[in-house]
């Protein structure tokens, strides 16, 4: 991995550039994409749920390479990206280890992931646990989902 990678909360300044990165997501190309085209990450969003963010800590700018979201009522792990150049370099993980502690500290015993599908190798590769699928949700969600838990000893 080059550079150092820090994890700080996400501010209310963030917004824009988590938006950008939501919506930019190779992840969400061809049928995916009218999944992501209007999705906003928003200041009200950043300051309501536990939002966190990955940045390069030898770029000045602070460059944000991936982010997470910790909803805690119901227990849920509601966004994670990395940015698409920065994948490969374990950020996803230390993204996913810094979740479980923030679950940890709340004194949660399960985070669920409604996983989008092309990521679902990727959570089980991270500890997450099958339990069940999503079902689709006709306009927003036009496919079914994967179900995972983390379970947070």
């Amino acid at each position: 991995m080059r550079g150092k990678t820090v994890i700080r909360r996400a501010v209310a300044r963030d917004a824009k550039r988590l938006t950008r990165l939501v919506r930019g997501s190779r992840a969400y190309e061809g049928q995916y994409a009218a999944m992501v085209a209007d999705y906003r990450v928003g200041p009200d969003y950043i300051e309501t749920h536990r939002v966190f963010v990955a940045v390069d800590a030898d770029d000045s700018a602070g460059r944000v390479l991936g982010f997470y979201s910790l909803v805690l009522a119901p227990p849920e792990l509601d966004l994670l990206f990395v940015e698409d150049g920065a994948q490969g370099r374990g950020i996803g993980r230390l993204l996913v280890e810094h979740m479980k502690a923030e679950a940890r500290a709340a004194g949660l015993d399960r985070v669920r992931v409604v996983s989008h599908p092309p990521a679902e190798g990727f959570y089980r590769g991270v500890g997450a646990l099958l339990t069940g699928t999503a079902s689709a949700n006709p306009p927003a969600v036009a496919w079914d989902r994967p179900e995972l838990e983390f379970l947070i000893p």
